[in-house]
């Protein structure tokens, strides 16, 4: 591990040596002193600070990229290698996504699944998957913070945040309104408005409808199926949201928070069949445009969120005391065809399988409560401070059941979970300016994690089960940052963090309740952060790495649609980040990143259940009395491409009236990963890429903007993810959409 730090270190210096050598700028061509690129503003420390000033590795993505990809109709999961070593997937459809940084990430598509990279909306957490999905709109910047972020943002992110910050409201009156209208019945319209009532008194409303058609036939004949119609693939999204600020004085300051949503739309369409024995690519049976479901009843799903935050603040002067209380409601319903076939069809036809396999959510209902009180340091002298305490508590009512898989609407199982959890903590984080030039910083949190289980299974064979696992744990980071000049920052930092203890028990399909201890991450890592070509360009470049001890793995399918909590002894993760733009001249911009992860299981006696389908797998097989398993040692960890890359090339050129015309095309690639524990030829999936394009013209006096985008523009087919339990079933990602989009900016 030493050695590998180190020349992942050496390789760090040698590019700062290259950006801090002057013949680089002088062998550019002379620059446009009119055109630079723009400092990034973050608040990755929970305070605001240049990018560059920021002693690890964080990303930021802006509201018009995130406006740009979402044209067509795009939920978070279009945030997926934007920036590197980011990946989100789902197999829960639009409203559960799963985020992985840096490869480490939780592959369990229940509710109740603990992540290990957390989601901080407006400065509340969004622990429960259930609450990620939250669509994204009049948002004003997208932060990814990568490696363990324990001290300031607590448990469950030794991967990492995803910190989303909304637009507030201001003195000025202002406000846009957006409408993208595309193939597939696609609409997008998106707005937010500022609304000075007074000088102390401003509210900002925003509101998103995302719309899109049935466009997917159900070819079986089953009773729920639309005769004159397509089936499948519609979703509704609904959401708005109201900010009211108030300032009455100088030193206090509040802002409410309300916000909703209600979704119905179709889940994750499975395909059986799609993958052949011997071949991890898409074969003859896929048709993008049709499936054979004789159960789960078109792959409906609903979804209510509502929540309210205040956050309060007053400033004492010499320091800022910062009050936040959130709360979150949500509830669900839904179904699907999980083997995405039918059982009873004939032999040799393209959408047989070994059996039905059809489960839902009749209901659920998640509370979550979250409070914090922080206290920060004011000014700029040699020392910073902020200490605070954290509690969070939250229970999740998760009624699931199974049918037979042939369109009955009675279940034949039925269970009720109910997962009540609390974390409480206390941290704080220092800085100081040893030199003009040398600043470090440190930080300490105490946590404390409690989290009871109780499944009932009320229909089918009785089973009623409790399980309780708690933890308390101690997370640190230290880091430097070094100011080499005025454009470029050396970084170093060593973290800690951990993801709690959790419990596992889908007992519709077994009596097995499974837990996991708490996962503990030890992470190192080094980097710069530049500006170069007097200001035409960033580039930085992080090489880290970090041992997982007790990493939670879940172990999913397999022989059984069953989801199985374990333990691995370690794991162990390194890689090479890479970002930046630079203007080109002659109105063109070039933007980039690039991710090298490489992740591997050790532990030399974990075996796993495999496929139950006809799956080719690599790795060591192990007789285990009358079963057989799969050894995972040295595997990579599940969904953790190894390879991510992302580009986007602008153009914009002025009109003699003062217009703009522009163009833009942007693209994001995937390669080399895994989608279970276990590694077969089928599901270890090679290269997979995006692309799309936008063209239109703007006027900035006026505030107008009109554009023909395209998304997915080659069309491409990636599998995303795999159902292994039952025959060679595949979902995809999303298809094609191209339209125009209207925006008014006042």
């Amino acid at each position: 591990m030493t050695r590998r730090f180190g020349a992942l270190a050496c390789s760090v210096s040698g590019l700062a040596l290259l950006v801090s050598t002057p013949a680089l700028a002088q062998s550019a061509s002379s620059p446009e002193t009119a055109v630079t690129v723009e400092d990034i503003v973050v608040t990755a420390q929970r305070r605001s600070e240049n990018i560059r000033d920021v002693p690890f590795a964080v990303s930021a993505v802006n509201n018009e990229t995130m406006a740009e990809v979402a044209a067509g109709g795009a939920d978070i999961l279009s945030m997926t290698a934007r920036v590197p070593s980011l990946q989100v997937e789902s197999s829960n459809g639009r409203y559960a996504p799963r985020f992985y940084i840096r490869g480490l990430g939780n592959v369990d598509f229940d509710f109740n699944a603990s992540q290990p990279v957390s989601v901080v909306l407006d400065d509340v957490v969004l622990e429960n998957v259930f609450l990620k999905g939250f669509p994204l709109f009049d948002v004003q910047q997208l932060e990814v913070l990568r490696g363990p972020q324990g001290t300031l943002f607590g448990r469950n992110t030794p991967a990492g945040v995803i910190k989303i910050d909304t637009v507030k409201p201001t003195n000025d009156f202002n406000g846009f309104g957006s409408v993208a209208v595309g193939n597939l019945g696609s609409v997008r319209a998106e707005t937010g408005v500022t609304i000075p009532l007074s000088d102390t008194l401003q509210v900002r409303v925003a509101g998103l409808w995302n719309h899109r058609d049935d466009w997917v036939d159900n070819m079986y004949d089953a009773p729920f199926v639309d005769r004159n119609g397509k089936d499948l693939g519609n979703f509704d999204d609904v959401a708005g949201r109201v900010h009211v600020a108030w300032k009455p004085t100088d030193r206090f300051s509040a802002l409410l928070t309300l916000q909703a949503r209600d979704y119905d739309g179709t889940g994750t369409l499975n395909r059986a069949n799609v993958l052949t024995k011997g071949s991890n690519e898409l074969n003859a049976n896929f048709d993008r445009d049709r499936v054979y479901y004789d159960g789960g009843r078109n792959n409906f799903q609903k979804q209510e969120t509502r929540s309210g935050s205040l956050q309060m603040a007053y400033d004492f002067g010499p320091a800022t005391l910062t009050g936040v209380v959130g709360s979150y409601w949500g509830a669900s319903k839904g179904n699907g065809d999980i083997d995405g076939g039918v059982a009873s069809a004939p032999a040799g036809a393209p959408y047989k399988t070994p059996f039905n396999s059809e489960t839902g959510t009749l209901d659920s209902d998640l509370t979550q409560d979250t409070y914090e009180l922080r206290l920060a340091s004011n000014g700029d002298g040699r020392f910073g401070w902020q200490v605070g305490a954290f509690y969070w508590e939250e229970r999740f009512n998760l009624i699931s059941a199974t049918f037979n898989g042939v369109g009955g609407l009675a279940p034949t199982i039925v269970t009720d979970i109910v997962q009540e959890s609390d974390s409480w903590s206390v941290f704080g984080q220092g800085n100081y300016q040893v030199t003009d030039a040398l600043k470090l910083t440190a930080g300490l949190r105490y946590t404390d994690d409690n989290r009871d289980f109780r499944g009932q299974r009320t229909l089918g064979a009785p089973l009623d089960v409790t399980e309780k696992v708690g933890d308390e744990q101690v997370s640190w980071d230290i880091s430097a940052l070094y100011e080499v000049n005025d454009d470029l920052n050396l970084f170093a930092r060593v973290a800690n963090g951990y993801r709690g203890p959790s419990i596992q028990g889908r007992i519709a399909t077994s009596n097995v309740v499974t837990t996991a201890d708490s996962e503990t991450v030890m992470s190192y890592e080094a980097g710069l952060k530049s500006r170069l070509w007097d200001g035409r360009a960033r580039f930085n470049a992080t090489a880290y790495i970090y041992e997982v001890s007790d990493p939670q793995f879940t172990a999913i399918g397999g022989e059984g649609n069953f989801n199985q909590l374990i333990n691995a002894d370690k794991g162990e993760g390194y890689g090479i980040e890479l970002d930046g733009d630079v203007y080109l001249g002659a109105g063109f911009s070039l933007a980039g990143g690039f991710a090298w992860n490489h992740t591997e299981i050790k532990d030399d006696g974990l075996l796993v259940a495999f496929c139950g389908a006809a799956c080719t797998v690599t790795d060591p097989i192990v007789n285990v009395g009358a079963t057989r398993r799969a050894n995972i040692d040295g595997n990579p960890f599940p969904q953790a491409p190894e390879y991510t890359a992302n580009l986007t090339l602008n153009y914009v050129r002025t009109l003699a009236s003062g217009a703009q015309i522009f163009a833009s095309t942007d693209w994001v690639m995937q390669k080399d990963f895994n989608l279970f524990l276990y590694e077969s030829v089928e599901f270890m999936q090679d290269t997979s890429f995006e692309g799309g394009a936008r063209v239109g013209w703007r006027d900035l006096d006026l505030g107008l903007e009109a554009a023909l985008y395209v998304r997915n523009m080659t069309d491409e087919a990636n599998v995303i993810g795999a159902i292994d339990f039952n025959n060679l079933t595949a979902f995809v990602n999303e298809p094609r959409t191209f339209g125009i989009q209207l925006t008014k900016r006042f």
